[in-house]
């Protein structure tokens, strides 16, 4: 154990939060010890669970803070396209799956019935939709409705797909950013006064190309 080090308490937090996400990240949920995490932080396993009580209350309080940064790097930009404010969302989202596979599949699989962590992640949705819909041309608060419903659908549909293709990588990243675009613009076309993307789809790509 390294030597402990003496801490706010809010510091403290922080340090065993990153010690958290780093061990979430590297393997899978039911590999992660609590012991392991206080040998890491050098603290005792007492003072550990004097913080998080649990390791479903650690693990949730690491995808919190995850949930929360990914929540501030999505950008909305109105200077931006609609396309080019989905293709960063997206890759903001991807580059998180990628490097944090192990506590993305925890989240959406292993704590699947934990209501906090499912919180967690139905309140980053949620989020997300809201700023999309600040964002689109909509013709009345009757469109309002109903690309609210397909945005929430999307949302989802997208989080379900990102799952099976961290267990199944069947397709390249880049072409599942465009799966992920294409479906919400088709859903979209018909309840907007404008067409928010004229100039997708985009030419075809050779497959296996892509990054």
């Amino acid at each position: 154990m390294p030597p402990r080090q003496r801490l706010t308490p809010a510091a403290r937090r922080a340090q065993l939060l990153t010690v958290g996400a780093r061990l979430f990240a590297a393997h899978p949920y039911a590999d992660v010890l609590m012991e392991e995490v206080a040998a890491q932080a050098g603290v005792s396993r007492a003072l550990l669970y004097r913080h998080f009580p649990s390791k479903q209350a650690l693990f949730a309080a690491v995808y919190q803070e995850a949930a929360d940064r990914l929540l501030a790097e999505t950008r909305f930009d109105p200077a931006d396209s609609l396309v080019e404010q989905l293709v960063q969302g997206m890759d903001v989202h991807l580059d998180y799956f990628e490097a944090n596979r192990n506590a993305v599949l925890a989240a959406n699989r292993v704590l699947a019935g934990d209501p906090v962590v499912q919180t967690i992640m139905t309140d980053e949705l949620d989020a997300l939709r809201a700023r999309l819909l600040a964002v689109l041309p909509l013709a009345d608060g009757n469109a309002h409705e109903a690309v609210s419903g397909v945005l929430k659908s999307w949302l989802v549909f997208v989080r379900v797909l990102c799952v099976d293709w961290l267990t199944h990588e069947t397709c390249t990243r880049t072409q599942l950013r465009d799966v992920c675009i294409g479906a919400v613009l088709g859903a979209l076309r018909p309840l907007l006064a404008e067409d928010p993307a004229p100039d997708w789809p985009r030419r075809s790509r050779t497959p296996g190309r892509e990054g």
